[in-house]
């Protein structure tokens, strides 16, 4: 059997899944951020991430990116204005549509994004050679169905 921790006490709880993953998800954001800072972002933030991860090179509608991103419009339109003004996206007339704007990285947007991306691969490895291969596998796709299951509920 593999131990992933300590062993807990016949009086502690287990925590619950919430708790697992916003501790993860806490976690994960810290390195990476930090990481970022050190590599000449210091100025991106875990709010810029819900933008700049789902920002695909050729540049999306606002629209586009809260329907990727799960965020509300409007917070969406916050932090793309937040990330202009820090030089990582800019906007511009979408050539299928004039009267639109896409929102299109910079060169210090997709720097930060390849960066990112590095350190989250990086992240994963380290996990990968923590848990072996096998176990890592079957973890991430069972956290992959519980996602998809959890987003589905109200369905």
């Amino acid at each position: 059997m593999i131990k992933f921790g300590a062993e807990m006490d016949a009086d502690s709880r287990e925590p619950d899944l919430g708790m697992l993953v916003g501790q993860l998800g806490r976690a994960l954001q810290e390195e990476l951020f930090s990481r970022l800072a050190e590599q000449g972002h210091p100025q991106v933030q875990p709010r810029h991430g819900t933008v700049l991860a789902v920002l695909p090179a050729t540049g999306a509608r606002a629209t586009e990116l809260a329907q990727r991103s799960g965020q509300h419009k409007q917070i969406v339109g916050v932090i793309v204005d937040e990330l202009e003004r820090l030089g990582y996206v800019r906007r511009e007339a979408d050539p299928a549509d004039r009267r639109a704007k896409l929102v299109v990285p910079t060169e210090a947007g997709l720097d930060e994004v390849d960066k990112a991306r590095t350190i989250l691969a990086q992240v994963e490895q380290r996990h990968r050679q923590e848990l072996g291969s096998e176990v890592y596998q079957v973890f991430k796709t069972a956290l992959e169905h519980i996602t998809r299951s959890q987003r589905a509920w109200r369905q």
